[in-house]
């Protein structure tokens, strides 16, 4: 039923959920409602894991523990209101909400991809550079990098809400999506949203894009320093370490490439199929992190299975 706003400068929002299943809304929210638990319980016992165990207190395991730390972020931005949507018919957000649920969407997805680049710049010094390992990831550089990187996305996403917010809203004000994604409320607009859509172009460029770059030359090199290796135990050892951090890349990038194609350019997609892309884009990882990082890492899974066996 549409919402029509009281103010034209700052209006209520209406959130839709998935167009044309609203009778399943309960039913969908099951699955992510188990997805958001998994995303809290196994991130959750990363960071108390890295915390304290004095062992694990080394770069790898720290870039871990921020990773764990953004996806608990992220999916709490994204997954309580939607599910106020869809088990308790709770579709109105306030405008002021809904802006910052934008931004905290785009500031730790992009955070997410930042920290997937420096973990694969920390697998590179380890594999290609290891004699320098050490001197090269200090506490102090560590700080500098996190810091740069955060300030780099806190800047750029938030530029995306502080424009959108200012746009003049309609007074239809139906989101066609579950959450307050940039370009479904900008085209509640009463304007041309040209600048908005280019300069969300630019940031995901700007900040995944060169990420991606990044990533893609930090294991070019990687491959052809374990390629070198003679011994097949240590090239084997080599690629077990990277194999997780590699699945998780391949992952997240593909999903994300592929909801952002589909929202931005994919007008023959179903809307609640775009929807649900964008959705498993920003609340797979979170979830899949832990589990995969937790399996495939000796010295955590060791952990927790002589925490375990003592319990």
């Amino acid at each position: 039923m549409p919402t029509y706003n009281t103010s034209s400068a700052t209006p209520d929002f209406f959130l839709i959920g998935f167009p044309g299943l609203e009778d399943y809304h309960h039913w969908l929210s099951v699955p992510f409602t188990f997805t958001y638990l998994i995303a809290i319980l196994g991130n959750v016992t990363i960071i108390l894991i890295v915390k304290h165990e004095e062992n694990l207190h080394m770069p790898m395991y720290v870039f871990l523990c921020v990773l764990a730390v953004v996806d608990l972020g992220l999916s709490t931005s994204v997954l309580p209101e939607m599910l106020n949507v869809m088990l308790f018919n709770i579709h109105v957000i306030s405008f002021q909400a809904c802006f910052l649920q934008m931004f905290l969407v785009d500031f730790f997805s992009g955070l997410e991809s930042s920290i997937l680049a420096v973990m694969a710049y920390d697998r590179y010094v380890a594999i290609y550079r290891p004699l320098h390992y050490t001197s090269l990831l200090t506490a102090t550089s560590i700080v500098k990098i996190l810091t740069v990187l955060l300030i780099r996305c806190l800047i750029l996403t938030g530029v995306i809400a502080i424009l959108a917010s200012r746009l003049p809203y309609c007074s239809l004000t139906n989101v066609s999506h579950c959450y307050c994604y940039h370009i479904a409320v900008a085209k509640l607009a009463c304007t041309d949203i040209t600048l908005n859509s280019s300069y969300g172009l630019f940031v995901a460029f700007l900040i995944i894009g060169t990420d991606l770059i990044f990533i893609a030359f930090t294991y070019v090199k990687i491959l052809k320093a374990v390629l070198k290796l003679g011994s097949k135990a240590a090239q084997h050892k080599a690629f077990n370490t990277c194999g997780s951090h590699l699945f998780i890349i391949l992952y997240y990038y593909s999903s994300g490439l592929f909801s952002f194609l589909t929202n931005r350019f994919g007008e023959s997609f179903p809307q609640h199929i775009k929807i649900l892309l964008s959705v498993l884009y920003l609340i797979v990882p979170p979830a899949l992190n832990p589990i995969i990082y937790g399996l495939r890492t000796k010295e955590i899974r060791e952990l927790c299975l002589r925490k375990h066996s003592i319990q």
